[in-house]
């Protein structure tokens, strides 16, 4: 609760609003609010800038720019013309206009039209990404295919492989059987001339 008499620093109305002083200080110009300032020339703020900094916290919080924030501040006997945001309209000086009450309506009205396109938005993208989930889909199954029939290539390579060497070490052992009937038979040549002779 702000105390109505106290005088707050640059710093405390830092902590208050959740505003960097130096945020403070261009807001100061850009939405032209008179800060008082003390003898030495140091600012120093009342109840009634801190209440109007959060005033427009709150409007910015409801997705007003600077510009329209201006307009609603500093002309509270216009009000905005709902074709254009940057149009406004004169209102009689009689007529009690209540700018909470406006920047209200505005923001549900911003509000309703955010979420009703937020809405389709999603519904649209829903469909997108049903079709690019599909599309994933499709890609990973033809990689599979393809993986699959990759690793089946390799596997009749390798058993081609394992293949030739059984025949290369099968005419290998053809080779040393004829080579060990033709050593056998020298032998048994060689006995038999031996034995012959005695």
């Amino acid at each position: 609760m702000l105390d109505l008499n106290h005088e707050y620093t640059i710093s405390e109305v830092s902590e208050i609003t959740g505003y960097a002083p130096h945020v403070l200080r261009y807001y100061e110009k850009e939405f032209e609010i008179e800060v008082p300032r003390n003898n030495s020339n140091h600012r120093y703020f009342t109840y009634k800038e801190i209440e109007l900094i959060q005033y427009i916290k709150t409007l910015q919080d409801k997705g007003f720019t600077n510009k329209q924030i201006k307009l609603i501040i500093q002309s509270p006997e216009i009000m905005m013309n709902n074709q254009e945001t940057t149009d406004v309209v004169p209102v009689d000086d009689n007529i009690y206009f209540d700018t909470y009450q406006l920047a209200k309506e505005i923001s549900i009205t911003l509000e309703e039209e955010f979420f009703d396109k937020l809405f389709n938005h999603i519904n649209e993208g829903s469909e997108k990404n049903i079709k690019v989930i599909e599309e994933l889909k499709n890609e990973v199954a033809m990689l599979r295919n393809e993986l699959n029939s990759k690793e089946r290539d390799v596997l009749i390579c390798e058993n081609a492989k394992l293949k030739m060497k059984v025949k290369e070490k099968t005419l290998e052992n053809i080779e040393l059987i004829e080579k060990l009937k033709k050593t056998e038979e020298k032998q048994v040549g060689l006995f038999s001339k031996i034995f012959k002779t005695k």
